[in-house]
């Protein structure tokens, strides 16, 4: 909400165990899916609801998913769904500014919200018996929106926008990227939003903003925890199926054309070293390409035994940092990124062609068996470890579900260990190519005048 942007991918690497969990996990998933347990209704007025107990622990989370990000914003206006979700915890006609967050924490719970390219969703993780709390505040805010404060509120956005953007070297890079990557499709801009257009934004755009997407029909309800399921039904239809839509919210219809070859930009500013960013135009989750893509981004450089942190932090010393990133789950086709932090006095173009070098191996000869089951293991048991965590359960129901069909869950660890050492060769050689890739630079220009404040990313709190 109003902390920071995070890139973050978390695996839990546990040698042993990693690899009996994703067998355990994929020897079961017939008879013991996540979603099997799951309780599905949509009210009257359209509002999707998905409801699963989970006795774990004597606790609940409540998640609210809206239909809304900065895909969904046009030139002129960007930012404002972010700024929308800041607003939201600035009052409603029948709660002052702060209220909603005063009153989760009186009864023992955390709250806060974030906005990606996709969707802004609101939780609440509480004590299981006071579950009720932040259904009916919820609820009050989704149909009462009338935020106080709201210079002060869009200065606070402006001024993350300078902190976590403007101030931070790298984030600033992955912003130039994208930009460059995209031209025609709304993930041109960040989801921050540009600095001209947050200046202009005013309460007016911002209360009309939340009437087109902040509607029962545009909205999914996810709520796990240990609780009765068939009561906590009854208490989300009781609040929220009185609630009325308004008109129904526009469809995104750019499309992205294809990208005909490799364009490369750089970006001089003060920095404490040079980075790289590249980006390759990848498929999403429609297309089953994508499970190998995932594979690709665990053996490139996720961790500390994947081929280009080998390659280029240990063997060469050449960079301090490699990753990749792959968001699977975009509702548009997306980015698949490689980005890098150079050790000083090392030459940017050298450090390019080791990972092209990379590229090219993996493209021209399969993985080993040994190699691509060990990328397996870790993808695996990273999606499976996370739903110790009723936050996360609740976050790939909603995920899923805003994609289309929360069931689509039980897919991935199926769909990972379908992937085969050619199916990888390939789909590097498909994706992974000069014609396709976004090439950003950072060329420092002298030392920061102050420590950046933050990763960059494509989700904003």
């Amino acid at each position: 909400m109003k902390t920071s942007s995070i890139r973050v991918r978390v695996i839990n690497r546990v040698s042993v165990l990693v690899a009996c969990c994703a067998v355990l996990a994929i020897a079961g998933r017939a008879s013991c899916a996540l979603t099997d347990a799951v309780r599905a209704t949509t009210l009257p007025n359209g509002l999707r609801v998905l409801v699963l107990e989970n006795h774990k622990a004597p606790v609940a989370t409540f998640m609210v998913f809206y239909k809304v990000g900065s895909r969904n914003e046009k030139f002129g206006a960007t930012g404002i769904s972010h700024l929308v979700e800041h607003l939201m915890f600035r009052g409603t006609k029948t709660l002052g500014p702060e209220e909603f967050s005063n009153i989760i924490q009186e009864n023992g719970g955390t709250d806060n919200a974030f906005t990606t390219e996709n969707y802004t969703a609101y939780f609440e993780v509480i004590n299981k018996d006071h579950l009720e709390v932040p259904i009916r505040l919820e609820a009050d805010r989704m149909a009462n929106f009338a935020p106080q404060g709201f210079d002060s509120e869009k200065a606070v956005v402006m001024e993350e926008r300078r902190l976590r953007t403007e101030d931070n070297p790298q984030d600033s890079l992955y912003e130039i990227a994208q930009s460059q990557a995209f031209i025609q499709h709304p993930y041109h801009w960040p989801v921050i939003g540009w600095m001209n257009d947050l200046e202009h934004l005013t309460l007016e755009d911002a209360l009309k903003y939340h009437e087109v997407y902040y509607s029962p029909q545009n909205a999914i309800i996810v709520a796990v925890g240990d609780f009765d399921a068939d009561k906590v039904m009854r208490q989300i239809s009781e609040n929220f199926s009185q609630i009325k839509n308004g008109a129904k919210p526009p469809p995104v219809t750019e499309v992205e054309p294809p990208q005909k070859g490799e364009r490369r930009v750089e970006l001089r500013r003060p920095a404490e070293l040079a980075a790289i960013a590249e980006a390759f135009h990848v498929p999403n989750y429609r297309d089953p390409d994508s499970f190998a893509l995932e594979i690709v981004a665990e053996l490139l450089a996720d961790g500390k035994s994947s081929r280009l942190y080998r390659k280029l932090v240990v063997e060469k010393r050449m960079v301090v940092s490699v990753d990749t990133e792959y968001d699977r789950l975009s509702v548009d086709p997306n980015l698949f990124w490689i980005t890098a932090q150079i050790r000083p006095n090392v030459k940017v173009d050298d450090v390019i062609g080791v990972i092209d070098d990379e590229i090219a191996t993996l493209r021209d000869k399969a993985p080993s068996d040994d190699e691509l089951q060990k990328a397996k293991n870790l993808v695996q048991a990273s999606f499976v470890y996370g739903q110790d965590s009723i936050f996360r359960e609740a976050m790939l129901l909603g995920q899923y579900e805003m994609l289309g069909d929360y069931r689509m869950l039980d897919q991935y660890l199926v769909g990972i260990d379908r992937v085969t050492p050619q199916d990888v060769s390939r789909v590097v050689g498909k994706y992974l190519n000069r014609p396709q890739r976004t090439l950003a630079i950072l060329i420092p220009t002298g030392v920061l005048p102050h420590p950046a404040a933050g990763p960059a990313g494509s989700t904003v709190r």
